[in-house]
């Protein structure tokens, strides 16, 4: 892969609005003499960009971009420091702007011209994410593209960093643009390694602690706002409270995920839901068995849906604001009922019933990076009060020993 280079430090400084370093008399600071152009040692190599923002918080030097990024600008049409070199990662930028190169590769004998194989490997490459992480990519994507057009820029992952820093969001909000973004830089097989390093420096800010969550609803009022919706609605709600799932992946269900319906007993198959159909198919959360309350009024509504391609047009979106209208449910959102589950769920066993924690974690989906005997973060994330979730985790049953 081609060696990235940058904009010229002039080009940062307005950007940012930094002062360059001056230089005072034939004594000069030695900020201003690391600025002047060194010879280059024989036989040493050059640092890689990919480093620059490890390299500039070690050397002190402020400069990001570098001269040729702005002179090679107007000829690298869309925009780039380094092209996707790959087949996949020129379709990933297909998918996210609708530019495809005007070339042909050759696939054993046949010519097949890049917008024909291109076309189909943006369609599969389109199944990497969920509708709605690749809108919110693309948006990404297209403000970046706009960001860097303005300035004469060529776009690469350094450049990328800057341009999160000129947005001034919040380092939470920076900390989810930055994975991103590097996710889109990895997929199209371009360098993502500035971008990483900036995602580990915002995590050490605690940018990963989230600024505000759903506000978890209770059961009741839940189920009281339910009585008067439709079946489809109805159906929706009760699953979603019983599995602990999100709205989305409810809402996205046909009749078929549906292995066994009966007034005792409901099993569930996510792999299809839009989430789902990504996971190994032989995880152990790709299932979930209703029993107890609310497992015969979920088949009775069953029954009365079936059959059906989706269970509900409404999206979290619309059910957001149909609750910003209704005064009992103001103020909760459509991950509310999730997150009402699961604090109900461990404040049971902060009382001491028999709940395991790690069965709770299977019910929410969540992803199993700790492998067997360990708790998902998102599920500790999702556990709502600390005391309740402190409890729950049951290290008072072995501190009582020590």
């Amino acid at each position: 892969m081609p060696v990235t280079k940058s904009a010229h430090p002039g080009a940062v400084n307005q950007i940012l609005h930094v002062r360059p370093p001056q230089v005072v008399g034939p004594h000069q600071t030695l900020r201003a003499r690391r600025d002047l152009p060194r010879p280059k040692p024989p036989g040493r190599a050059r640092a890689a960009p990919a480093l620059a923002c490890s390299s500039t918080l070690l050397s002190g030097c402020p400069t990001l971009l570098r001269p040729s990024n702005v002179s090679a600008a107007a000829s690298q049409a869309p925009g780039w420091a380094s092209r996707p070199q790959t087949a996949i990662g020129r379709a990933v930028h297909s998918l996210l702007t609708g530019w495809t190169p005007g070339r042909t590769i050759r696939t054993g004998e046949a010519l097949v011209t890049v917008p024909q194989a291109e076309a189909r490997l943006a369609a599969l490459a389109q199944t990497m994410w969920a509708e709605t992480t690749l809108q919110e990519r693309r948006g990404l994507w297209r403000r970046l593209q706009a960001w860097t057009s303005e300035r004469g820029l060529l776009i690469d992952a350094n450049v990328a960093c800057v341009f999160l820093a000129a947005t001034g969001v919040r380092p939470q909000g920076l900390l989810t643009y930055a994975k991103s973004l590097s996710a889109v830089f990895g997929s199209m097989g371009l360098d993502n390694s500035p971008l990483r390093v900036l995602s580990s420096a915002l995590r050490n800010t605690g940018a990963a602690v989230p600024l505000c969550q759903a506000t978890p609803v209770k059961k009741q009022t839940l189920l009281s706002w339910a009585e008067g919706q439709p079946a489809t609605i109805r159906l929706g709600v009760f699953l979603c409270w019983k599995a602990a799932a999100r709205w989305g992946e409810v809402a996205s269900l046909s009749s078929h995920q549906f292995l066994l319906v009966t007034a005792e007993e409901v099993i569930v198959d996510w792999m299809q839901t839009p989430k789902g159909r990504r996971r190994n198919p032989f995880r152990a959360s790709r299932f979930t068995v209703v029993k107890g309350h609310l497992t015969a009024e979920i088949a009775a509504l069953y029954q009365v849906c079936a059959p059906f391609r989706q269970l509900s047009a409404m999206t979290a979106t619309t059910l957001d604001a149909t609750w910003a209208r209704t005064p009992t449910m103001n103020g909760f959102s459509a991950h509310s009922i999730k997150r009402g589950a699961m604090t109900h769920l461990f404040a049971l066993m902060a009382r001491g019933e028999p709940i395991s924690p790690y069965l709770v974690d299977r019910l929410g989906k969540h992803e199993e990076k700790g492998g067997p005997g360990t708790l998902s973060d998102m599920t500790i994330r999702y556990g709502g009060g600390l005391v309740d979730m402190a409890r729950a985790l049951e290290t008072g049953k072995v501190t009582i020993f020590l």
